[in-house]
């Protein structure tokens, strides 16, 4: 039990730590450019004003790349997909934005416990992340009586589902990886 519980808090600070990467070499950068641009959009403002405008221009699309980077890691954190269309919708989402072919089948009810459909995300996304573009996964969710049964299937699977079955079976649930392929389980209800 200790050895789960610590390798929780590991996973959690390991997941910390991608996201200070995320904001440093993603939105950070793209805010770093667009004050050095700003920057010269001042200079160039009284005297070259074909230079102005092509500055311009190129801090609208460094504020748009930013706004999609802090929207892509604010889904990372918690995706809001989930409130507004439930669990299918946010499991479709996270294939497409992936680019990853992939079949999304959820029977039941469309909406859980926010620890539980989000556990379920991120073992989609690690499945997903492990196909990569070029491979295919399948997620197949159900409700059998009190239990949510979960199953994924993709071209490989990487090594993040020890960290994920942590998660799960810290919920109550159990988790199991053979020959790329993902079968889980979680209470419904605690």
């Amino acid at each position: 039990m200790r050895e789960r519980e610590e390798r929780l808090v590991l996973a959690a600070d390991a997941d910390r730590r991608a996201i200070e990467r995320e904001l440093h070499g993603g939105l950070q950068q793209y805010l770093v450019a667009l004050a050095t641009t700003l920057q010269l959009a001042r200079r160039a403002r009284d005297s070259d004003r074909a230079a102005l405008d092509a500055l311009l221009d190129e801090m609208e699309r460094d504020v748009r790349r930013a706004l999609d980077e802090a929207s892509l890691l604010a889904q990372r954190i918690y995706p809001s997909a989930l409130e507004r269309g439930g669990l299918a919708a946010l499991l479709r989402s996270a294939a497409v934005q992936a680019g990853v072919p992939a079949g999304v089948d959820v029977s039941g009810g469309s909406t859980y416990a926010p620890e539980v459909a989000m556990t379920l995300y991120l073992c989609w996304l690690s499945a997903l992340a492990s196909s990569g573009s070029d491979g295919r996964a399948t997620i197949r969710v159900e409700e059998v009586g009190e239990t949510l049964r979960f199953e994924l299937a993709a071209d490989a699977l990487g090594p993040d589902f020890d960290g994920l079955r942590d998660r799960v079976e810290a919920l109550g649930g159990s988790l199991t990886v053979e020959s790329g392929q993902v079968v889980g389980s979680m209470p419904l209800s605690r």
